[in-house]
């Protein structure tokens, strides 16, 4: 018989890490911050919906992981309930991320 402990005390990452690993990757190949077309374009280069892609970059910039540059260059912080809202139709789609111009990358 397999004993399996149910003690976990690590934080389970509220984000997809693999999403955040390729956005990651796209990010130091690029050398430059992401737009939403990075995201729209690796979402169907890489079969992934696109809600779960802006799902994950919301999450990393809500959880202080990646910053949102608006286009002066401005830090802008998103809380979870802005984020609520543009899902709140359900899946995400290009059209509900219009408004975000800007650039998104990792946190220093």
């Amino acid at each position: 018989m397999i004993n399996v402990s149910t003690d976990f005390e690590e934080e389970v990452p509220r984000w997809d890490v693999a999403i955040e690993a390729l956005i990651r990757e796209e990010f130091q190949k690029l050398r430059r911050a992401l737009q939403i077309e990075d995201f729209y374009r690796l979402a169907q280069q890489y079969a992934i919906r696109f809600d779960d892609m802006m799902a994950t970059a919301f999450e990393l910039v809500i959880n202080g992981k990646w910053v949102y540059l608006e286009d002066r260059g401005s830090v802008r912080h998103l809380v979870r309930e802005e984020v609520d809202v543009l899902s709140a139709r359900g899946r995400l789609q290009r059209e509900d991320v219009k408004k975000f111009t800007g650039f998104w990358r990792p946190v220093r």
